[in-house]
């Protein structure tokens, strides 16, 4: 602890399948070990956290690739697709199926107020940092709640995301996650997936020396608009990576795609379809078994 300023972290652990026909795998967090709910649905449609999934990929999906052209990758966008040395994924909503911020806003009591903030950032039509302080600031969470909700609600990992993770590593594409989100509630999902914290590009919220919230670290480059771009940029500076992908479902995943970024914007609609992200995408899929079978 430093200047009365405490950050919780979680330390992940290797994540491993208790059972191939179970529906949950053990995980870690702040509180010990729990399971995270695994769908087993192709495409999500949005629910409450506390409600079962249940829903049909055919009817959205179908109808999808009448208003879209992108649906088929392109020959010169399925080679740089294949020849990636690194993939970005954005987390809420493309690796899970939730907005992380607000399932602990519903949990905390604003929910709604928060889900239609996020609505308006993930559409680009506000900048990110006035919504990411904006939703905030309507919950104030404090530390106890965090780690309560991070004990009663586990992330829920989107279907086959954990076959692909594990299809780019033995391919030897190195995985990155880069979240408008928090660190407090992505840990845990990366330890899942076996991908190294210092691959994890987040925000981080902050907490007094009692566990009341201050706020969020606002030098993180993921706390602004243009963030995911930074971090892609710097990811690929440092790396020297000759390919790189990033893939997620919002207005600031398709900002990574620029000179010195990513050099292809890869649109997962299999939980949330922003149509205006969409139709911008290089290639438009709704479930990560397009993705895998593209790699055989």
């Amino acid at each position: 602890m430093e200047g009365g300023l405490v950050s919780a972290r979680i330390n992940p652990i290797r994540a491993y399948y208790r059972n191939p026909q179970s529906r949950f795998i053990p995980t870690h967090t702040l509180l010990g070990v729990k399971r995270v709910y695994v769908s087993p649905i192709g495409l999500i449609r949005k629910t409450k956290s506390s409600n079962n999934v249940a829903a049909s990929v055919q009817p959205l999906e179908a109808s999808a690739l009448d208003r879209f052209d992108n649906t088929l990758p392109s020959k010169e966008v399925l080679e740089i697709w294949r020849n990636a040395e690194a993939v970005c994924f954005d987390v809420d909503s493309t690796v899970c199926l939730d907005e992380g911020i607000d399932e602990l806003a519903e949990f905390c009591g604003a929910g709604k107020a928060v889900a239609e903030w996020t609505a308006r950032a993930m559409s680009g039509s506000v900048p990110f940092e006035e919504a990411l302080a904006a939703r905030l600031s309507l919950f104030n969470p404090s530390l106890s709640q965090v780690q309560d909700f991070l004990e009663k609600r586990p992330p829920r990992i989107s279907p086959r995301i954990d076959e692909l993770v594990k299809k780019l590593k033995d391919n030897n594409t190195d995985v990155y996650l880069i979240s408008g989100g928090f660190r407090q509630m992505i840990n845990p999902v990366a330890s899942i997936l076996g991908i190294p914290v210092e691959n994890i590009f987040a925000n981080q919220l902050l907490f007094g020396s009692s566990g009341e919230f201050l706020g969020f670290d606002k030098n993180e480059p993921t706390s602004r608009s243009g963030g995911k771009a930074t971090a892609v940029q710097k990811i690929r500076k440092a790396r020297g990576y000759k390919g790189l992908i990033m893939i997620g479902d919002g207005a600031t995943d398709l900002e990574a795609r620029q000179p010195g970024g990513a050099d292809l914007f890869i649109c997962y609609g299999g939980v949330q379809l922003r149509e205006g992200v969409a139709a911008k995408a290089d290639w438009l899929v709704f479930n990560f078994r397009e993705l895998i079978n593209s790699l055989e």
